[in-house]
């Protein structure tokens, strides 16, 4: 049996890799995330790590003081970074969210066990970081200061959420299986038939629940004319249509904790061995483009009128990413939107 390793021992080992990113790093040693950073809590080698508060209600009222920042989210297959600034905040003990112009999430609070607020010496200065992580030890959310961030509110803000443990070491709870596809054929016609009924996207969970599915579970089952399956080569083209026709979208990206959305276009599109990215100045997106199993695009009732998206699966059946088409007006028809989704290869095509 392998010994397990010492705060010491996963602190020499970031020394000696230091070139590597924290994910990457902590994946070759077999622990979690958030094992590598509470490893190093105290001040060391150039880095201050404090054990802060994690949970949302505390924690999300306070970031508005930082100004400007960088807030990331991310799952296995996806990084989704805004640059904005925090704003209203709503409690909500299943669901809270931020709400603004630019850094808007969806929190899910039971899944926040760790939090750590980080400085760094780098090159260029201190880097000062904020993460938190599930109770696997799995990354939620970071938020990043900025060269234009309110420096000044750093410490007092570390200050009032640091706990009193302040040890190098936690007890990280086993990593929940991805669920895969839920089916239940039976209620095929009952889900076709409420689902056409449906006036409101975020009535779909509810009602594949009732029914005994999830979401994939689901668009597996349903079929045409409600979804239609896609290649998944075809995400490459379908990001450099909508950069192309300039296309405004609502891009959700996030994991079992925190969700995190995008408004706006996606113009720097650069595909970069696996990766496919947006590089633009207030937002990033990092895709593994080979991680994508599944692609459909959806089509779902609202009172304003269908609400389509594409939607990404890994080959566990997770969800990578949702995206609909953002309307520039009430009686924006999406036109645009629905022909870059119309234009999509269906698998079948790409096959042949």
């Amino acid at each position: 049996m392998t010994k397990p390793l010492t705060a010491a021992d996963i602190r020499a080992a970031k020394v000696e890799h230091a070139q590597k990113r924290d994910r990457d790093l902590a994946d070759m040693l077999g622990i979690s995330e958030a094992e590598l950073v509470a490893a190093h809590t105290g001040a060391r080698d150039g880095m201050t790590v404090t054990r802060i508060a994690h949970a949302p209600d505390t924690v999300m009222p306070l970031m508005t003081a930082l100004g400007e920042v960088m807030s990331l989210t991310r799952n296995a297959s996806c990084v989704h970074e805004r640059v904005g600034t925090f704003e209203e905040y709503r409690s909500g003990a299943h669901a809270a969210m931020v709400l603004g112009k630019e850094i808007d999430t969806r929190i899910f609070p039971k899944h926040w066990a760790y939090g750590f607020a980080i400085e760094n010496g780098t090159d260029t200065g201190i880097r000062r970081t904020l993460q938190f992580f599930d109770p696997a030890g799995d990354a939620l959310q970071k938020i990043f200061l900025r060269e234009g961030s309110n420096h000044e509110a750093w410490a007092p803000l570390v200050d009032r959420l640091r706990l009193p443990d302040q040890s190098t070491g936690i007890a990280v709870a086993p990593r929940e299986a991805p669920e895969g596809a839920k089916i239940n054929a039976d209620k095929r016609d009952i889900l076709l038939s409420e689902w056409q009924r449906m006036t409101d996207t975020h009535q779909f969970n509810r009602l594949t629940a009732k029914l005994g599915m999830n979401r994939l579970g689901a668009y597996r089952l349903a079929g045409a004319p409600l979804v239609r399956r896609v290649a998944p080569e075809a995400v490459a083209g379908f990001l450099e249509a909508t950069s192309a026709a300039r296309q405004k979208v609502i891009l959700f990206v996030g994991n079992r904790g925190n969700i995190q959305i995008h408004w706006g276009t996606l113009d720097t599109v650069k595909p970069m061995g696996p990766w496919l990215n947006v590089l633009d100045p207030r937002f990033n997106l990092h895709l593994r483009g080979d991680h994508v199993a599944e692609v459909y695009v959806v089509d779902k009732p609202t009172k304003r009128g269908p609400a389509v998206s594409i939607e990404a699966f890994d080959a566990e059946g997770s969800l990578i990413f949702q995206c609909f088409g953002q309307r520039e007006s009430d009686d924006d028809a999406l036109a645009t939107w629905h022909g870059i989704l119309a234009d999509l290869p269906d698998l079948r095509e790409a096959a042949e």
